[in-house]
């Protein structure tokens, strides 16, 4: 499966930027399993994450080159405003001074380089 090592790396990668951003106190989470050994959400990072970049690339896999650059851009818009409902519902709080479009770009640089990443294995490893 060319997808597993992509998946623990896209888990490492979103865990180390929660935790710089957290530590610059750019956003926290409130409420998060082990609070007092955990600054992240551990459960975020090891299970919604992982599982979410799994259905994205299942999903990239269907898609042309074309149409999943649409799809990174609307799943980074998408990710902007779940933010913000994430905030609303007390799960996630940002600094005064970040902006939900830094999300839109951030999380549509992060999908474009898991998804390289997969093109790149993908035509690297030998097929079974």
């Amino acid at each position: 499966m060319n997808a597993l090592p992509v998946v623990l790396l896209a888990s490492l990668i979103g865990t180390y930027l929660d935790l710089f951003f957290v530590g610059k106190e750019l956003y926290s989470f409130p409420y998060r399993p082990f609070p007092t050994i955990f600054s992240v959400n551990i459960a975020f990072t090891l299970i919604v994450l992982p599982l979410g970049v799994l259905l994205y690339l299942y999903i990239c896999d269907k898609l042309t080159e074309r149409n999943t650059f649409l799809f990174i851009v609307l799943i980074g818009l998408l990710a902007s405003v779940l933010e913000r409902v994430a905030e609303d519902l007390g799960l996630f709080i940002h600094s005064t001074s970040w902006k939900h479009f830094y999300s839109f770009f951030g999380y549509s640089a992060f999908l474009w380089l898991v998804y390289s990443l997969y093109q790149w294995m993908k035509k690297s490893l030998p097929k079974n």
